[in-house]
């Protein structure tokens, strides 16, 4: 499969590395197109990736096509495709906000577009991603989107209405799990550990928890009580959490984050 980015900022970057990792394809079948040339030059240098001159020469031999730029920057980063880009190939937008109605519009004929919103743990393999369709495409355009996202972590399957709730959700999320981290370290400095050590403990703590949930099946409430002793540590500390309103925060975050989506979108 041969695959090209238009964009190769963070999201495009940890995208490509992801799928390195984990062998999707080969350096040689990634292509890349970016504005700024000195970081084309860094990803050729360094992962052996094709450094594009313009978004055609990226696409032309593409089987797949991946919109990795800003939102706002989608249909300049588009235009030059506009009457080129083919039925056969596939497009697929990582975009927040940016709909497959605007997508499709962006081209002279009717093209699969398939949608999909990742988090940056896809550098590491441990991408949380949805993928929703377009008019044009069907079941193979979305296994082939699987293909590419199951490979760098777990991928579901959404209609395309919830995708602004999966971006305040798991696209931004990683940035409320790096808080959480810190604020746990910060705490153990607090009570006397070594920056290293709070911080080791805090990220491997989050990661057992992810783990617990993910593997077990169990509902995270069922998992808490299994903490939970009767008049305990934990339950003290639960309690000062509700008393400062964590839920709220964190559904709030989530709620304030889906509606910028929606806001960019429109």
């Amino acid at each position: 499969m041969k695959i090209a980015f238009l964009g190769a900022g963070a999201m495009g970057e940890a995208l490509m590395r992801g799928i390195l990792e984990a062998g999707v394809c080969a350096p040689a079948d990634i292509a890349a197109f970016d504005s700024y040339a000195k970081k084309l030059e860094s990803l050729h240098a360094e992962l052996g990736i094709t450094a594009a001159s313009d978004a055609i020469s990226a696409a032309e031999n593409a089987d797949v096509v991946i919109v990795a730029v800003k939102p706002q920057t989608v249909a300049q980063a588009l235009e030059p495709l506009r009457d080129s880009f083919a039925p056969s190939q596939t497009l697929i937008s990582i975009a927040a906000g940016v709909s497959t109605v605007f997508l499709e519009s962006q081209f002279s004929q009717a093209v699969p577009v398939v949608r999909v919103m990742p988090n940056t743990p896809c550098l590491v393999g441990a991408a949380a991603s949805a993928i929703c369709l377009g008019a044009h495409a069907d079941e193979s355009h979305r296994a082939l989107a699987h293909r590419v996202f199951d490979a760098v972590g777990l991928a579901v399957d959404v209609d395309e209405k919830q995708i602004d709730a999966v971006t305040g959700l798991s696209g931004s999320g990683p940035a409320y799990v790096y808080v959480f981290i810190e604020a746990l370290s910060d705490a153990g400095v607090r009570m006397g550990l070594s920056r290293h050590v709070a911080t080791q403990l805090a990220a491997q703590t989050v990661l057992g928890g992810a783990q617990m949930v993910l593997k077990t099946g169990q509902h995270p409430g069922a998992l808490k009580d299994m903490v939970t002793s009767p008049g305990g540590t934990t339950i003290a500390a639960l309690h000062s959490l509700e008393q400062n309103a964590f839920r709220g925060a964190v559904m709030d975050a989530v709620q304030v984050a889906a509606e910028r989506s929606r806001e960019m979108g429109a």
